[in-house]
């Protein structure tokens, strides 16, 4: 088609017969003849048949022009040729090929005028274009003349200054693109410094200034080398946020923040941080112990490395335990501390941003301020929440290694050593997040109910060895002993400090409002094991031989002639025992004095009696309150266990010195069923081989006795005393317990000198001697005697030997008054029944014999009343009573019979049997039995 314009446009319009001739091979594959020419001219113009004939032309004609007419229609020839076909299928070629003639032809005819209207437009355009050129030309001839005298030197001098000015802006350029290329050395060197604020504000402007020269080649590299550079400054900076975690500095820690800001990274900063703090907990706790280990394995084994921590801790030895343990919570505190003081200095940075954005309101810092106060809160809200976090890992890390060694036969001091750890890493706890940590609790629960368990079984063991090799001889101890005096009871006077462990307080404690944070927060460590040697805390409690001076030995053997003189101890010793009240009427010289003889220990400084294995057990006592304090949680397993070492102590004063020799055998666990054998969980204590109870000049072991007695009740004294520090730690449920304990049985203690000291009073009187002497004396006298009976003599006899051998035991213990009380009134109480026995056995007595009774009854209380100060005579008014009521009519008789039943039968009948004949008949005497038998009756 191009070439059928080019042809119009150079030889103008010719008929489309010619045009056809200049049509391109692919449009037109042979030039058709005149002859066809003018059959197509001759052949009818129908439109519709043009249209069906283009129609059915081969869409193969239609392709590209590389397409092959010829090529292609003979390939299409059949292998057999026939004439005819072929002129037939000819014909239709040329009828399809005159169609497409005819419709290129009438195509061109129909664009002609259009085509004719362009024609002139371009030769118009072509006469201003030959117009244009020449005013140009003239144009450019007028300028060169210009050029020539005028313009050329001026203009050379702008452009020589306006290239200077270019130039100089190049030059610019160059050196700061210098300076940009020096930049990496200057940033090495800020990091180096760890100056990462200002590392980061050079960096990013550098890449600014990169910008700006970006249209440079070497710029394109350079802004790549400061995007590495920023990348490995954030590196390090994550790197030096990690450091805080174990070592917070304030100056570190602010360049820090500053850096994160300047990158707009300070909630990612605050993500890193916890990220690192937890990892920071498990790398420490794992490397403190893998060094113990490794060090206890003493071989460079590398296997350790490759454990995990909770395999780890079950290679830690017995004797490394409390090391590792301590540098654990020491590393672990430090930890703590540091998250403490990074929480410090985010407030105090929050709130002088607060102040100072509050005094500059520049509406255009909005937006600023927003997104800084958005920060600020995702930063405490982070912070608060990483509080919990952190004390769970810390707990979990501790519960870990824990419950990795059995501690069950650990030493009493190192469990206790523990516990205070723990303690105090619980305080820490409590105080870094208000957390009652229930895991530690838990876990040091079960190691020292477990540990606990074994220790107790062990001392209870033991208690029962020493009991069986006691010899219950008076431990000497000063008139002012205390058992807070001693190591173990030192926690209840110190008051809790923060600074030391609970079994370790100083005197001097620091206010419990000041936090281990705040107290340790500029240096120390509250897990700094505190080295206190029994040396620095010596127990000033034992006197030398029994005394406390010379001056007290001295004067215990002076004679007191005045009130003056009586030593302010014995005062307080005279006291109600019923009541513990001291006497509110004062008393005479003579009372004093009396009460003076009868308390046999004036040859000894008044002191507590105890023995060792007493102070054995108080020491155990507070051992078991020392751990009871600081694990509370365990209090009435303790408390448990403590009342069981007060009634093993009180069971075998009893079972040694409280029963009958027919009762007591050489091996009580014989007497035992096997039911209870298996029941017993100690078995019972023995006494020594050493202890004689059967020698009559020692009163039959009356000092070990006293000894044994009074320290069971020293005991129960010191239980009395520490019953409110129990009862405030003893869980309310349980509290019933403890009040039951104190009720049945501490308050008991007392009551066992009744029985124990009744033994020596029935054994040191010969009783059945004096009935014997009174089975001799004639009662049916017939004058009335001026002289008592020789029974009379013996039995004051018996009491004087009696006083004097409690004399020589004083000298060995100290016999307190009610102990001296006790005896005497046994002794007494057993004589008067004694001399009732000897009455009721008379055959015959006239009233002449009664009188002589009340003789020698008379006799007996005035020698006697000289040798105690007992007041009244106990059972005087029953032997008096008995001897009177021979006197009485038959009906007074029957009345007095009924209202005295402590009288025995015998005693009872031998009195009607006695008075029958003088003035009771035998009518009257059967009477009198018949009543004696109802009186009987419920007895029996």
């Amino acid at each position: 088609m191009q070439k059928i314009k080019s042809l119009m446009t150079r030889q103008g319009l010719k008929s489309p017969q010619e045009n056809v001739h200049d049509l391109s091979p692919v449009e037109n594959f042979r030039i058709p003849s005149k002859e066809e020419l003018r059959e197509l001219r001759e052949q009818p113009t129908d439109p519709q048949a043009q249209q069906e004939i283009i129609n059915s032309i081969e869409e193969v004609y239609f392709s590209n022009d590389s397409f092959d007419i010829v090529k292609y229609e003979l390939e299409k020839l059949p292998p057999v040729l026939s004439l005819q076909e072929i002129e037939e299928y000819r014909d239709k070629l040329k009828q399809q090929q005159a169609a497409v003639s005819k419709k290129v032809a009438d195509l061109i005819l129909e664009k002609q005028p259009a085509y004719v209207k362009e024609l002139e437009r371009v030769t118009s355009l072509q006469t201003g274009l030959q117009l244009a050129a020449v005013i140009c030309t003239n144009g450019r001839r007028h300028l060169n003349v210009a050029k020539e005298g005028f313009t050329q030197a001026s203009l050379g001098l702008l452009a020589n200054q306006r290239k200077r000015q270019l130039l100089i802006g190049l030059l610019k350029s160059l050196r700061t693109i210098k300076t940009l290329q020096r930049t990496d050395v200057r940033l090495s060197e800020m990091l180096e410094e760890e100056d990462y604020p200002g590392a980061i504000q050079l960096c990013l402007e550098c890449q600014k200034a990169a910008s700006t020269f970006k249209h440079y080649s070497c710029i394109s590299e350079l802004n790549s080398k400061l995007q590495d550079t920023l990348e490995q400054i954030e590196e390090q900076l994550d790197v030096a946020l990690s450091k805080i975690c174990k070592n917070f500095d304030i100056h570190h820690y602010t360049k820090v923040q500053q850096a994160y800001r300047l990158l707009g990274k300070t909630q990612t900063a605050m993500d890193q941080l916890h990220m690192h703090f937890t990892q920071a907990i498990h790398n420490t706790v794992f490397q403190v112990v893998l060094g113990y280990v490794e060090l206890c394995a003493g071989n460079s084994d590398t296997k350790f490395q490759k454990l995990q921590y909770k395999d780890l801790c079950t290679h830690i030895t017995s004797d490394s335990y409390i090391p590792c343990l301590a540098d654990l919570c020491k590393a672990l505190w430090e930890v703590m501390l540091s998250y403490y003081r990074t929480m410090e200095w985010h407030e105090k940075h929050d709130r002088d941003e607060g102040t100072a954005s509050s005094s500059v309101s520049d509406g255009n810092n909005v937006i600023g301020a927003e997104e800084t106060n958005f920060d600020r809160s995702y930063v405490q809200k982070k912070l608060e929440h990483g509080l919990s976090r952190i004390w769970q890992d810390v707990q979990l890390k501790v519960k870990t290694y824990l419950l990795g060694t059995d501690m069950s036969n650990f030493k009493y001091d190192d469990f206790i050593f523990v516990l205070d750890i723990i303690s105090r890493l619980m305080q820490v706890g409590e105080e870094f997040c208000g957390s009652k940590s229930e895991v530690l609790q838990e876990s040091i629960r079960k190691q020292s109910v477990n540990y606990f368990k074994n220790y107790h079984r062990t001392r209870l063991e033991e208690l029962r060895m020493f009991l069986e090799n006691e010899t219950w001889e008076l431990c000497p101890v000063k008139s002012s002993f205390s058992i807070l005096q001693l190591h173990e009871f030192k926690f209840m006077e110190q008051s809790r400090s923060p600074s030391v462990s609970p079994s370790k307080q100083p005197a001097s404690a620091i206010s419990a409002t000041i936090t281990l944070f705040e107290q340790y927060c500029n240096g120390g460590n509250p897990f700094e094991i505190q080295v206190n040697s029994k040396d620095d805390e010596t127990e000033d409690v034992l006197a030398s031989n029994g005394y406390e001076s010379d001056e007290q030995e001295k004067s215990a053997y002076q004679e007191y002639d005045s009130d003056s003189d009586v030593p302010e101890e014995l005062k307080r010793d005279y006291v109600d025992e019923q009541t513990g009240d001291a006497p509110v009427k004062s008393v005479s010289r003579e009372t004093l004095r009396s009460r003076k003889r009868s308390d046999y220990n004036l040859n000894k400084v008044i002191a507590p009696i105890l023995t060792n294995t007493t102070l054995n057990v108080i020491r155990l006592v507070g051992k078991y309150m020392q751990m009871m304090n600081i694990l509370k949680p365990i209090a009435f397993d303790v408390i448990h266990f403590m009342s069981q070492l007060f009634d093993y102590y009180l069971y075998a004063v009893y079972t040694f010195f409280g029963r009958n020799d027919t009762e007591v055998s050489t091996d009580t666990t014989g007497t035992l069923t096997a039911a209870e054998e298996r029941k017993e969980k100690v078995p019972s204590p023995h006494l020594s081989h050493l202890v004689v109870l059967t020698s009559g000049n020692t009163l039959y072991g009356l000092a070990e006795r006293v000894v044994a007695t009074e320290s069971l009740v020293f005991l129960a004294e010191q239980f009395e005393f520490l019953q409110s520090h129990l009862d405030a730690v003893m869980p309310a449920a349980k509290k019933p317990f403890l009040q039951q304990f104190y009720s049945q049985t501490v308050s008991t203690a007392s009551e066992l000198r009744k029985p124990i000291y009744w033994i020596v009073a029935a054994k040191s009187i010969d009783y059945e001697q004096m009935l014997l002497l009174m089975a001799n004396v004639k009662w049916d006298v017939k004058e009335i005697m001026s002289q008592h009976n020789i029974y009379v003599d013996a039995l004051l006899k018996e009491f004087e030997q009696f006083n004097r051998r409690l004399n020589e035991v004083s000298k060995r213990v100290r016999i307190p008054l009610p102990v001296s009380n006790i005896l005497w009134e046994h002794c007494i109480r057993l004589a008067n029944r004694t001399i009732v026995e000897g009455y009721a056995n008379v055959k015959k007595c006239s009233n002449e014999g009664r009188a002589l009774m009340q003789l020698d009854f008379q006799q007996f209380l005035m020698k006697l009343e000289k040798l105690t100060d007992i007041r009244p005579i106990p059972d005087k008014e029953f032997v008096e009573t008995y001897i009177k009521a021979y006197y009485l009519t038959e009906n007074d008789m029957e009345r007095w019979i009924k209202e005295h039943r402590e009288y025995s039968t015998k005693q009872l009948t031998n009195l009607v049997n006695v008075c029958l004949g003088s003035h009771i008949n035998k009518k009257a005497r059967q009477k009198l039995l018949a009543a004696i038998d109802d009186i009987d009756r419920p007895k029996r």
